[in-house]
């Protein structure tokens, strides 16, 4: 019997499982498919949507090029990538996944990125954002609003450091940029490249922003499955007693770099979904904090099964291998956890990260503040704004077909 036809058997005898594990457990797939919807209409599509919206015309009017201009100096010899990639790695850490991959894949079908540079920046580009860590993880799940500020640290830097390691990755392109000495000529050169490549988009303003709003709500949806789809995955695969199984095969690792053997369950359950696999980390009593956090930046380097499907689904549209993203994925989790451990000392003493320390420097309670305010604000007014999308989607989708049917 050959691969393909063991994997064929390997993929409908899971997806069987799975349905007959929903039919098993109706109540606990129901409750995990709920879970997954708050976190996507609450959090994921109102904190995503407007970025999605505003790349699409930055990028249709030029300006993703007049940055790719200016940054060129520096990404091309850092990262062996166009400074347009400079606009993909901003807006992935400040919007998290899958921005990252949605904006390489763009700049790929724009051809603004050959193969191997589309490669190598979509798979440092993709981070959680800050969001997440400082307002879900740790606000939502430690309680102690300080830990986000190691674990952003920890995140981003290991991040940075994957792009670093892939630009040895592929083959090298005969490629030369032009370094001018005067910042003037490199201004010049920048509005440019602004001017030309909205001369070359011949699309109205409307038309733009009605095509950029299409797109970005088609992501978000299918974003939002995949969120669901994983969220119920993982509540199953812990009902079958599978997640306990596969923990028990972390425990040698675990043992090794003196970790409890309790955290296996959380790694299983962050492999899958990230937000699980955090919230269960920062219950393990058995655990000191340092070890939760090591733990928890292994998990939001590694992004999960749930976010790597949401990129792989966006690859698929392009020439992008995945490959080099998973592999990527790996590495980060493992420097994201390294770079915990060796800056926990210094920042647990400077900002105080002390397991059940209530007491909160002056200088950090705004910023404590701010961040659990804006977390409740994305609660509240999130499921809104994700209605309204929805409502200006269907108009103008329904809109686009009748103008094609015309």
């Amino acid at each position: 019997m050959n691969f393909s036809k063991i994997k064929t058997i390997l993929l409908a005898s899971g997806v069987t499982i799975m349905a007959c594990s929903m039919i098993l457990f109706p109540e606990e797939s129901f409750e995990a498919s709920l879970r997954g919807l708050n976190m996507w209409w609450k959090i994921v599509f109102p904190s995503l949507f407007p970025f999605f919206v505003i790349s699409e015309l930055l990028i249709g009017f030029g300006v993703v090029k007049f940055m790719g201009v200016l940054l060129e100096p520096f990404m091309r010899p850092l990262f062996r990538v166009p400074g347009v990639g400079g606009f993909a790695w901003a807006m992935g850490m400040a919007t998290g996944f899958p921005a990252g991959a949605k904006l390489s894949a763009r700049l790929r079908q724009e051809k603004q990125l050959s193969k191997s540079e589309a490669e190598r920046l979509v798979s440092f580009t993709n981070s959680s954002s800050p969001l997440f860590i400082f307002g879900a993880v740790s606000v939502g799940f430690f309680l102690n609003p300080r830990l986000g500020i190691l674990l952003a640290i920890a995140h981003y830097l290991g991040n940075f450091l994957v792009g670093i390691c892939m630009r040895f990755y592929g083959e090298k392109e005969n490629v030369r940029y032009k370094q001018y000495r005067s910042p003037w000529r490199i201004i010049s050169q920048a509005l440019s490249a602004l001017h030309q490549t909205r001369l070359k988009n011949k699309k109205p303003i409307g038309k733009l922003l009605g095509d950029a709003v299409v797109s970005s709500v088609q992501t978000l949806l299918m974003i939002g499955g995949f969120i669901i789809l994983f969220s119920v995955l993982n509540k199953l695969l812990y009902q079958l007693n599978i997640t306990l199984v596969l923990a028990s095969l972390t425990e040698f690792v675990l043992s090794a770099f003196h970790l409890p053997k309790e955290l296996g369950v959380p790694i299983i359950a962050g492999v899958f979904e990230i937000t699980l696999g955090s919230q269960m980390a920062s219950k393990v009593n058995e655990a000191t904090l340092m070890q939760q956090a090591i733990i928890t930046s292994f998990i939001l380097g590694f992004s999960g099964f749930s976010v790597q499907a949401q990129v792989a689904s966006i690859l698929a549209e392009t020439d992008i291998k995945f490959k080099p993203f998973f592999l990527a994925r790996i590495l980060h989790g493992f420097l994201a956890a390294v770079i915990t451990f060796l800056l926990w000392k210094p920042f647990s003493e400077k900002f105080h990260i002390v397991s059940g320390n209530n007491a909160i420097p002056v200088m950090l309670q705004e910023h404590d503040l701010w961040w659990e305010n804006t977390l409740k604000i994305f609660v509240l007014v999130g499921p809104l704004i994700t209605i309204l999308s929805l409502i200006l989607y269907i108009y103008l989708f329904y809109k686009k077909v009748d103008s094609a049917n015309m």
